[in-house]
C-alpha cells in the first residue's frame, strides 16, 4: 500500500517504556507515512517508568522504525520532554542521524514556528516569561528549575502540576489548566515574534489560534499516544491533526524491511552513511596534505637563509652603531 507523503509529522508523549504507551498503533502510523521531517516533541520514552525493566518488543520496534526512517533520509529531530530530560545533557548533538535538541524553530511558508515540549511552564507560568526575556539562557534556566521544582516536591510526596505526571495526565483534566497553559504557550511565543507555536506535555490535541495585546498565534498540539493516539501534520502550507482511531486504513501493515531487519543491521545502516562521509573528508585532507608537502620543502630549505641573513643585518647595525 502506497504511503502519505507528508513534508512534517510531530508526535510527543509517547511514553515508550511505560504500561500505557500504545506502540502497535504508532508502528501501524509510523508505517503508512513518509515524511520528509519527523519531529519527536518529547516524553518519547518514559525512563522514569524504564526503572521497572518493562521494555516490550513492540517498544523496541518504533525505535528500529525511526531509525529506519532516518536512515532512508527523513530529517529526524528528537527535542527533549521531562520524562526523557536525560538526553538534555547532549543538546545539539546526534544519536546517528537523530539531532538532539532542547528546541527547534523552522520557518514554513514564510512563517516562524517555534517547536519545543512544553514542561518549562510546570515551574511557574509567571517567572517562566520573565526568564524567556533572556532567550536561551533562560529556557535552559527553566528547564532545570522545573527539574528541581518536580525533585523537590517528589521528596515530601507530592506531584509537580499540571502535566507533569503520566498519572495525572491520564486521570480527569482540569479544563481550566489546559486553557492557561495554552494562553501561556501562544504569549510566550507572540513575545518571541513567532506565528506558529508547536508543543506537547498537556497530552491534549488541540489547533487553535490565541490572541492576546501584543498579536496572535496558531497554538498547535500534538497530543499523546497513551490515550488520544494523535500527531500533527503539516502539507500543503497547513496542519492538521491526525486521529488513529478516524483513519480508516488502520489494517496497514508493518514494513517487511523493518519486520527482518536486526539491530546490528539497523546501526551498520546508520553508520554506513557517515562512515562514507569520514572517508570523503579523509581523503581530502590527505590529498591537501599531498600538495603542500613540496611547500613545506621548500619553506624548510629557504627560511633558514632569511634568518641568517637578518641576524648577519642585524650583526651589522650593531657594529656600526658602536
Amino acid at each position: 500500500m502506497k504511503k502519505r507523503r507528508l513534508e512534517i509529522a510531530v508526535l510527543s508523549d509517547v511514553h515508550l517504556g511505560s504500561y500505557a504507551c500504545h506502540a502497535e498503533e504508532l508502528l501501524t502510523y509510523l508505517s503508512s507515512i513518509d515524511p520528509k521531517i519527523l519531529i519527536l516533541n518529547g516524553d518519547i520514552l518514559d525512563t522514569k517508568k524504564m526503572r521497572n525493566n518493562y521494555f516490550p518488543p513492540s517498544h523496541l520496534k518504533v525505535i528500529k522504525k525511526v531509525f529506519s526512517l532516518a536512515s532512508k533520509g527523513t530529517e529526524v529531530h528528537f527535542i527533549t520532554g521531562n520524562h526523557d530530560e536525560t538526553f538534555r545533557k547532549i543538546d545539539g548533538l546526534y544519536m546517528g542521524a537523530i539531532k538532539v535538541s532542547n528546541r527547534l524553530t523552522l520557518k514554513l511558508n514564510g512563517k516562524n514556528t517555534l517547536f519545543f515540549h512544553g514542561d518549562i511552564f510546570d515551574f511557574s507560568f509567571h517567572l517562566s516569561h520573565w526568564l524567556l526575556k533572556f532567550g536561551s539562557f533562560g529556557f535552559d534556566s527553566l528547564l532545570k528549575l522545573s527539574k528541581l521544582k518536580t525533585n523537590s516536591l517528589r521528596l515530601i510526596g507530592k506531584k509537580n502540576s499540571p502535566f507533569t505526571h503520566l498519572e495525572s495526565a491520564l486521570g480527569e483534566r482540569d479544563s481550566e489548566q489546559i486553557s492557561l497553559f495554552e494562553q501561556n504557550v501562544a504569549k510566550m511565543a507572540i513575545n518571541q515574534h513567532y506565528n506558529h507555536v508547536v508543543c506537547g506535555h498537556s497530552h491534549f490535541p488541540n489547533k487553535r489560534i490565541i490572541e492576546t495585546a501584543k498579536g496572535e498565534c496558531l497554538y498547535l498540539n500534538s497530543g499523546d499516544w497513551v490515550e488520544h493516539m494523535t500527531a500533527l501534520e503539516y502539507s500543503f502550507k497547513r496542519w492538521k491533526i491526525y486521529r488513529y482511531e478516524n483513519d480508516k486504513l488502520t489494517s496497514f501493515y508493518m514494513d517487511e524491511e523493518l519486520k527482518s531487519m536486526d539491530i546490528n543491521e539497523l546501526i551498520t545502516t546508520l553508520t554506513h552513511r557517515k562512515s562514507k562521509e569520514t572517508q570523503k573528508r579523509v581523503k581530502v585532507i590527505t590529498a591537501i596534505s599531498n600538495s603542500l608537502k613540496p611547500l613545506s620543502k621548500y619553506l624548510l630549505d629557504v627560511l633558514p637563509f632569511f634568518l641568517y641573513r637578518r641576524i648577519f643585518d642585524a650583526c651589522n647595525w650593531y657594529r656600526l652603531l658602536r
